[in-house]
């Protein structure tokens, strides 16, 4: 698995990855675009940061606990 900072900020291809990047980044939680975005929605999915007018991110702690919380339902 990719190596998160321990603070910061991640931007969503970094999140759900992006296969067209030179190299492709990795997805660190499987799913689309808009999965995503109904997952923010509906309160399955961490609430996003507004960084700028047109900067949308979300904490790495956040996603840290959500990556967290996917695997010990897997395992269950």
């Amino acid at each position: 698995m990719l190596e998160l900072p321990q603070t910061g900020y991640l931007r969503l291809p970094q999140i759900i990855g992006n296969p067209k990047a030179e190299p492709p980044t990795p997805p660190l939680i499987p799913v689309s675009k808009s999965t995503w975005w109904d997952g923010v929605k509906t309160g399955r999915f961490p609430k996003p940061v507004k960084l700028s007018a047109r900067t949308t991110a979300w904490r790495v702690e956040d996603i840290r606990a959500l990556i967290e919380q996917l695997a010990t339902e897997r395992a269950a």
